[in-house]
């Protein structure tokens, strides 16, 4: 999680403009990439499962 609060705090203090647009799009995709992940990692530790720990079909 330091990896996605570091990446968006450096963005945060970068000026887009002042940015090649190709810079902000590798940007843009490895913040997406840390969300994606961290998302995973969230969606892993709190997973509900049924009772008797049977999957739903």
């Amino acid at each position: 999680m330091s990896e996605l609060v570091t990446a968006i705090d450096h963005l945060a203090a970068e000026d887009p403009s002042e940015l090649p647009r190709g810079r902000l799009a590798e940007q843009l995709v490895e913040l997406h990439w840390q969300m994606a992940r961290l998302q995973a990692q969230i969606a892993r530790r709190t997973s509900v499962r049924p009772p008797g720990g049977n999957e739903y079909n």
